[in-house]
């Protein structure tokens, strides 16, 4: 029997809770695979995509918003806790919800941008994305500034996407039901660093 990985935690959801509630505001922390993550402070590119693609939702979904570093639990049974770089959901979606953390339920895209960190590797694309699967998010938008690329998972099922096509910035590139967005993504060369 494999052991779960609440077995394996460092700590419980509750004390990183309270943890990541004193932290100093340059601080970012979350829980992810039962392990405490420090997500680097966003550069300024990393900005600018993240208002690039808020603006290119709201153009072509005026009924939807890109929450920008929205908090949310994540993985199987939401014991993980994710600063997304965005959520895409509808308008006041996350108005009433108690607590600091967010339910993913009703999401329909999240999105992360890789940073220049050495552990961008394996959060944005594999911690994450595994969380975001787990949780049900029905398309994860992984922005990979290294590789000049967009990839789109979607589908997802029993805990993992099953389809992630890969698309070279320059592309135009047809985000998935239930998002149904088309991104010109010329634009993101400028930011490519």
């Amino acid at each position: 029997m494999t052991p779960s990985i609440e077995e394996h935690a460092q700590m419980t959801v509750e004390e990183f809770e309270h943890l990541e509630k004193h932290a100093p505001d340059a601080v970012k922390l979350e829980f992810i695979r039962g392990k405490l993550k420090v997500k680097p402070m966003p550069d300024q590119r990393h900005r600018a995509i993240v208002m690039w693609l808020l603006t290119q939702c709201m153009q072509q979904r005026p009924e939807l918003l890109l929450y920008p570093e929205q908090d949310l639990k994540v993985e199987a049974y939401r014991n993980g806790r994710a600063y997304a770089d965005g959520a895409l959901a509808p308008v006041d979606h996350f108005v009433g919800q108690e607590g600091m953390w967010a339910d993913t339920e009703g999401v329909l895209m999240v999105v992360e941008v890789t940073s220049k960190d050495s552990d961008t590797h394996l959060r944005d694309r594999v911690e994450k994305r595994d969380g975001y699967a787990a949780a049900d998010v029905p398309v994860y938008l992984l922005v990979d500034r290294d590789k000049g690329a967009l990839v789109v998972f979607s589908e997802p099922m029993n805990g993992a996407y099953q389809r992630c096509p890969t698309y070279p910035f320059g592309d135009t590139v047809r985000l998935p039901e239930p998002v149904n967005i088309t991104l010109a993504t010329e634009k993101l060369k400028d930011y490519a660093d």
